[in-house]
């Protein structure tokens, strides 16, 4: 049992296809599958079981993946005491905030952890830096949810146990062109929309499941792009949009949107890591140093 092994193992775990963990591992599939045989071989057991629709963990494969985890956390540890590295930090984050909400939270690390290297990395999907937590490729991410459990939003959780520290508050802004119907309204419900076309971007996105939650299906979606298409297209007048504040601040300040008044409860900057690998040198310390 070899700890690239152990890598390979959690990147499917967490991917759930050997090609999604290939790509994730920067390997071809093939070699990710004699990497998980080999181990299998060794072991003597399946750890996972094949389906058209993924890879699903054996109970073979489940009590291995504690022992994986704390594995490669000892090897990771002992690299760092050999050569004596600086503290290290590799931090994921949504490209929807990594230019407006990210660099506080890199400078109070700056501030408060000189010691600390931090690495940046940035995605559009959030599955890939929560995926990218739970298999040890990054010690915390930066993404939005609810003020409620980790996941409450609507998002897919990977099967590792994550634990969470919200850091502020993201709040959203419901709105439309001048022109559009609504812009004169003084009071909304969600009966008053029911029909209206709302601007999204993918399902998965923060602001789409959002929006889920507020308005539910009384609302035509409409496809649209990210944030800044979103934005644009709103202020065309090809429908409504909900949106960060900081997103729509400079529009409303000139009068190209207008906010609806149906205020929606805010999102969450939610700092996200893996509550098993706190044991980590320093590594709660660290997060906890991220807070404002």
């Amino acid at each position: 049992m070899e700890l690239r092994q152990l890598r390979v193992f959690e990147a499917v775990v967490t991917h759930r296809t050997v090609t999604a963990a290939a790509v994730a591992l920067g390997l071809a599939p093939s070699s990710v599958s004699e990497q998980i045989r080999t181990l299998e071989r060794g072991l003597g057991v399946e750890l996972f079981d094949r389906a058209p629709r993924g890879m699903t963990l054996t109970a073979a494969g489940q009590r291995l993946l504690p022992w994986s985890r704390r594995l490669l956390d000892q090897a990771e540890q002992a690299r760092r005491e050999v050569v004596a590295d600086r503290a290290r930090l590799r931090l994921g984050a949504l490209e929807t905030i990594a230019a407006t909400h990210v660099p506080a939270v890199l400078a109070r690390l700056a501030e408060r952890r000189p010691d600390l290297d931090v690495s940046l990395h940035t995605d559009t999907a959030r599955d890939g830096l929560l995926g990218g937590v739970a298999a040890g490729a990054l010690e915390a991410a930066l993404i939005l949810d609810t003020a409620g459990p980790l996941g409450d939003l609507g998002f897919y959780l990977p099967p590792a146990p994550l634990d969470h520290l919200d850091l502020t508050e993201v709040p959203l802004a419901l709105v439309a062109a001048p022109a559009h119907p609504l812009s004169g309204a003084t009071a909304l419900t969600r009966a008053d929309l029911r029909g209206r076309r709302l601007l999204v971007n993918a399902p998965a996105c923060s602001f789409w499941l959002a929006g889920e939650r507020l308005l539910g299906h009384d609302v035509e979606r409409v496809r649209t792009g990210g944030v800044a298409v979103t934005r644009a297209c709103a202020e065309q007048g090809l429908g409504i949009a909900l949106l960060p504040e900081f997103a729509v601040q400079d529009p409303l300040a000139a009068g190209t949107l207008v906010r609806l008044p149906l205020v929606p409860p805010p999102l969450h900057l939610r700092l996200v890591w893996r509550a098993d690998r706190e044991t980590v040198p320093g590594l709660r310390e660290v997060l906890y140093a991220a807070a404002a």
